[in-house]
């Protein structure tokens, strides 16, 4: 399952994705992560969650971006739940870019797959949303 949190700057994005992460982190079975730019959230989540700086790792492709998720996995069968805060701006791109739409269904199968849900936040206006973005919301 992939969430897509979308929305302007001040929208309130961070405060339900910080909700949300709470609550996995109460209530998921396995391991929660979240991966952010920047260290805004350490203070607003649980101790529980794994916090992982983006630019400690130089995740700036969605191509490395999609190999970080994967050893993530890999190094953690217990993974259940991965919130990646501002997409965009952890990996420089447009929202409206077919490489968003591609990265999105790569991680829809991705789940699938592996039985772990993803919940992205990108910070745009939603009117910038593509159809196939949309699937996601």
């Amino acid at each position: 399952m992939v969430r897509v949190i979308m929305g302007a700057k001040g929208s309130g994005k961070t405060k339900q994705l910080i909700e949300m992460i709470n609550y996995a982190a109460e209530n998921e079975t396995g391991s929660v992560v979240c991966v952010e730019i920047g260290k805004k959230l350490v203070f607003d989540v649980s101790p529980k969650v794994r916090l992982v700086e983006s630019s400690d790792f130089a995740a700036d492709t969605f191509q490395f971006f999609k190999g970080f998720i994967s050893g993530m996995y890999a190094s953690n069968y217990d993974l259940t739940h991965v919130f990646i805060d501002s997409l965009c701006k952890i990996v420089p791109s447009e929202p409206d870019s077919p490489e968003v739409e591609d990265f999105l269904h790569w991680l829809d199968r991705f789940s699938e797959r592996n039985q772990v849900k993803f919940t992205i936040t990108i910070s745009a206006d939603i009117s910038l949303a593509t159809d196939a973005m949309k699937a996601y919301f």
